[in-house]
């Protein structure tokens, strides 16, 4: 079962989260989100002139709407599609990158670094209190940047 998040305009221009909290806080709250991993996406309506080269990413207002979403809910990638290309957009909404036609998304790698690993201290916190076994996943979302984790690191973050 897919989840799928719509946000409208006037929602992005006045960081309105409702939609959002009314899809994962129901989640939350009946504890059945390992269901749904790897399950979200995101339609968004943002109207642009046509002449408007920017990706969805690059605009300002979006990108602060996820940069508040992902502040209540920090975990949000272990629910992401990734196969749909999710994590990548949602990762481009909160690293600084740039956006080349032939080579797709070009992220700042010490941003990226950044983020990567805070998602891995954040994500391995949170499923360990959710019972959800995820070594593997994180290691998976981890690769989709380009960074190899080690299991000494997870043995690490167990102490």
């Amino acid at each position: 079962m897919s989840i799928v998040i719509t946000l409208s305009v006037n929602q992005i221009n006045t960081l309105d989260l409702s939609e959002a909290q009314s899809i994962l806080d129901p989640l939350l709250e009946i504890g059945s989100l390992s269901t749904y991993e790897q399950q979200l996406s995101f339609q968004i309506t943002f109207p642009r002139d046509p002449q408007d080269p920017r990706e969805l990413s690059e605009i300002p207002e979006i990108r602060l709407w996820f940069v508040r979403l992902d502040s209540l809910y920090p975990w949000l990638p272990y629910l992401l599609d990734w196969k749909a290309g999710e994590l990548a957009r949602y990762a481009a909404m909160l690293v600084p990158h740039q956006f080349h036609p032939k080579n797709g998304i070009q992220y700042n790698p010490e941003a990226l670094e950044i983020f990567v690993m805070h998602k891995i201290f954040v994500l391995t916190r949170w499923m360990k209190t959710q019972g959800i076994e995820g070594r593997s996943s994180l290691k998976a979302m981890a690769q989709m940047f380009g960074y190899e984790l080690d299991d000494g690191l997870f043995e690490l973050l167990s102490t």
